[in-house]
């Protein structure tokens, strides 16, 4: 069944129910030991895999129908246990290099889509012969940072992956390289198989690239020690992630990030090489583990938080920082000290503290014209029609908890 991380309509006031919205992401209760997290990742109904650059093509940057071969063998192979894969593929860029002469990644974004442009063709081509041998069909789905940050882009996306889910297809998605620009983009896809896993409320993420798990240095060096589970940052002290490599935008930097990123949102999180693809798949006993957070949000909030395109900003005070993290309590006029943006009411503004720290993101019931007016006033001295919470507490997402 879809389980909607958006409302179905815009918000108008306080009469949409929280209730609409799932209360978590993710299957079952807080874990106790990496051996529960580990049972949970192997039985997953719905799973994310994200697969980097490097673990798709070859030395020469074509496309490898021999590294894809092996992968789509492993999904096959948990698909046939009951389970639902989405795949998110990166490798476009990578794959066009070769096909267009480029012999070093390109730098500047109208080669980096040209690239992309050619790579997709030769990807998605590839992704297809090695699913039909075994009689599946694939469907590809490009996706910018705008996309999801619009609630019906988001919800058509959302849409879109279902119903080739209840098709028996297999989603194969890759960030729109072709026209996002660097203003409107994920950043790498790791972050972007974060974002679909919330969107489509997995009940877990594979983050496979070419380095077995987490450790707190270049594994290259001998005394780098192996990370088997993160339950919290407290995990990561002392841990140096690199950037990405040759063909490739991310690093073990963005695979923590979208790792804690997922389990904010209550979805555990296995990291881990292509290599190991078949036992991560299996029996998960390889690579590191994220625990998903006990006080996960959940899935509109966390939309609100990570992916919502913001219109506009708030400044507040000291006490309405309090009111509004410490507390739990719905940003009031009387706290507001000053606004930026042109917004309507039940879009998305950005909510910052008296030192322009960013506090978080909600949804705001009054335009920017109308709230002008009511900056610093308190409930009681408020016209009638305009005494409702300027944000609500069930449609305000702090970062007060944060993973």
């Amino acid at each position: 069944m879809n389980n909607p991380i958006l409302p179905a309509a815009p918000y108008t006031g306080l009469d949409i129910a929280p209730a609409q919205f799932p209360a978590s992401l993710g299957a079952g209760p807080a874990f106790g030991h990496e051996s529960e997290v580990r049972a949970s990742l192997s039985v997953a109904r719905r799973v994310v895999v994200k697969i980097g650059s490097s673990s798709l093509t070859d030395d020469n940057y074509h496309v490898s129908s021999d590294k894809i071969d092996r992968i789509v063998d492993a999904l096959e192979a948990r698909m046939s246990r009951g389970s639902d894969i989405i795949v998110v593929s990166s490798g476009a860029i990578a794959a066009g290099m070769a096909p267009l002469g480029l012999a070093t990644r390109p730098t500047d974004l109208p080669t980096k889509q040209a690239a992309a442009s050619v790579g997709q063709v030769y990807l998605a081509h590839q992704w297809g012969v090695s699913f039909a041998r075994y009689g599946r069909v694939c469907g590809q789905v490009l996706l910018t940072a705008g996309d999801a940050g619009k609630r019906d882009r988001a919800r058509n996306a959302q849409n879109t992956i279902d119903r080739l889910r209840q098709l028996r297809a297999v989603p194969i998605i890759n960030e729109n390289d072709t026209v996002a620009t660097a203003e409107a983009r994920f950043g790498d896809n790791d972050r972007l198989a974060a974002i679909v896993a919330n969107l489509i409320s997995a009940d877990a993420l594979i983050l496979l690239s070419d380095v077995d798990g987490l450790y707190d240095k270049n594994p290259i060096d001998p005394t780098a020690r192996f990370i088997s589970e993160v339950r919290d940052g407290n995990d990561l002290v002392g841990v140096v992630a690199g950037s990405g490599g040759a063909v490739g935008t991310g690093g073990m930097a963005t695979k923590v990030s979208a790792a804690r990123l997922a389990a904010r949102g209550g979805i555990p999180t296995l990291l881990t090489s292509a290599d190991n693809i078949g036992p991560a798949l299996d029996h998960a006993q390889v690579g590191t583990v994220f625990y998903p957070k006990e006080n996960r949000l959940n899935a509109w909030k966390f939309w609100a938080l990570y992916a919502a395109d913001s219109t506009g900003t708030l400044h507040i005070d000291a006490g309405a920082v309090r009111a509004v993290t410490a507390g739990g309590k719905s940003l009031l006029a009387v706290g507001i000290t000053q606004i930026e943006g042109d917004f309507h009411a039940g879009d998305i503004v950005e909510i910052l503290g008296p030192a322009g720290e960013i506090v978080g993101r909600g949804e705001v019931a009054y335009d920017s014209r109308t709230l002008s007016s009511m900056i610093g006033m308190h409930t009681v001295d408020l016209p009638a029609g305009l005494t409702r919470p300027v944000v609500h507490a069930d449609y305000l997402s702090n970062f007060a908890s944060r993973a």
